[in-house]
This record gives structure tokens, sequence and C-alpha cells, in this order.
């Protein structure tokens, strides 16, 4: 099955993907960023031969329409695009899959809007709580060298972050943090296309350890143990998701499991993609109805 399309949302139109064998509980995709888009979990489409898997670009990045009105960075608009997204595709039985900022509009989508039929939800390298996010950061920040801190710092109490200077300076962090793999050119030209910058810098900020956005006090920490469903949380051994605050999440949820990527920071999705791909099928293949 392929079906490829677009779906009206309040702001605009959201790009779709739907792949894999009709049967079991479909599973949906949500990107991370945010601004992100779909590309890095084109690899869950490896388990179509289970079920349906759908993709989709959210709002301002990816294929997706990128309207300039400000005012839809926010994530109550997301959670209904989402909600949007699922109605109009018939999704009314399915798993849920979020990918860190993913992780927080699933966690809301779920705690607010209370909707039948998510037979799972997956949190992968979740953003639960701003304030433990930023935590985990700022040590990681500082076992950095000297030199790359005293930039960071200096381009952040200056207001330079929109500098060569200052991104250079974050991908150190990056490379221990977020993906220790190297891309080729190609990959991170193709990235930057798909990246929606506005969405980005609304919501969280000029990179991933410094907050200016409306995400900066987001924290859904006291509501997950409302979540009934069967929960995963995974993340990388050197993760920005830290295994300590993705074990705290899956303590607050009764029926919950967690895996730790061993070799993998913030995207095991690339890292380590066989081993991702073999953790995801088996939840969602225990947890079909």
């Amino acid at each position: 099955m392929y079906q490829e399309g677009f779906v009206n949302v309040t702001g605009g139109r959201v790009w779709y993907r739907q792949t894999g064998r009709t049967g079991k509980a479909p599973l949906l995709a949500l990107h991370g960023g945010p601004g992100s888009s779909h590309l890095s979990l084109s690899i869950l489409e490896t388990i179509g031969d289970d079920r349906p898997v759908i993709l989709y670009d959210q709002l301002g990045c990816g294929f997706s329409q990128r309207p300039t009105d400000a005012s839809l960075w926010r994530m109550e608009r997301f959670v209904e695009e989402l909600a949007t997204v699922r109605s109009v595709l018939n999704l009314d039985t399915v798993h849920l899959f979020g990918h860190s900022f993913g992780t927080m509009l699933l966690a809301d989508y779920l705690i607010k809007e209370h909707p039948s039929g998510v037979q799972s939800a997956i949190f992968s390298g979740p953003c639960l709580s701003a304030k433990r996010w930023l935590e985990d950061a700022h040590h990681y920040r500082s076992e950095l060298p000297v030199e790359i801190q005293a930039t960071l710092l200096r381009c952040e109490e200056s207001g330079q972050t929109n500098t060569e200077e200052y991104r250079e300076a974050s991908k150190a962090y990056e490379r221990l943090h977020v993906c220790r793999l190297e891309r080729t050119p190609e990959e991170r030209a193709e990235s930057a296309r798909m990246f929606g910058a506005d969405v980005y810098n609304a919501m969280w900020g000029p990179s991933e350890f410094c907050a200016t956005g409306n995400l900066r006090d987001f924290d859904c920490t006291a509501d997950l143990h409302k979540l009934e469903m069967p929960c995963l949380f995974t993340c990388g051994r050197y993760d920005e998701a830290s295994p300590a605050s993705t074990a705290y999440y899956k303590a607050q949820v009764s029926r919950s499991e967690l895996h730790i990527f061993e070799n993998s920071a913030h995207v095991p999705m690339r890292e380590e993609p066989e081993e991702f791909v073999r953790v995801i099928r088996e939840f969602l293949r225990r947890h079909d109805e």
C-alpha cells in the first residue's frame, strides 16, 4: 500500500505518506524539532511488512506548507493538527510514536485530548520537561572544552546566536549528544532544506541548550501517571534526552518499558538502525490487540 497527499489543517496543508501492508494496527509517527521533518523517521517504514506506517511533516517544515503567521507556532495548534491528521486518515485504532519534540506533542495530545483507540505510545528521546532537558544539556555542555563553552556563552550574552561562530561551537555538543555519526554533505543539505527554522526559533530557541521560545516552561511530568496505554520510553546512552531523565519519565507510567540504545546519542534510528527497528517492531507486536 502506498498513499501520499496533503491534509488541510488550521494554517495550511500538511504532507503525509502512508506505506506498508494492511492488517495490524497502523503506526503514526510524530517527528521532532519543532520544525524538523519526517526524514529521520523514514526507517520506521521498514516495519511496513507488519502494518501501515504513516509519516507526516508538521506545518511549517518538510513538504508541508510554510505560512508566515507566527501565531500558528504553539502546542495547542499542533495537537489540533495531530487530531485532524488522524481523523482524515481514518486512524481509528493506532499506535503512536513520538521523537524528541514529537514526545511533547504526543504527551500533550494523550493527556489533554483523552483520545480513544490508541493501542500504545512510544516516547523516543523524550523531552517531557523543558527544565530537566536544559539541566541535562547544561551538564553536558559543562563537559565541553572550555574555549567552546566560552564561545557559546559570549554569543548568547551578546545576542549573537544567529552567527556562524555560534553554530560551529554548537556542533561540538551535537557531535556528542545528538548524532555521533558524520552526515554526508548531501544529507546535511537535505536536512537543512526540510527544516523549519521559524518554527524552531519561535517554540524552542537558538540551540538545543538555549530555550527562549514558548516551550521553555513545558512540563507534563505531573500528568504522566494518567497514561493508561502501554508505553515504551527509549533513548541513547549518550542522548541529550539523558538516560536518567528518560528513566524518570518511565517511572511515572504504570504500564511502561525502558530501552537504552547503548551505542547511540539522540538518533538511534540512524546510529543503530537495525536494533532500533527490532525494538520498535517487537514492542508493537506485543501490544497489538
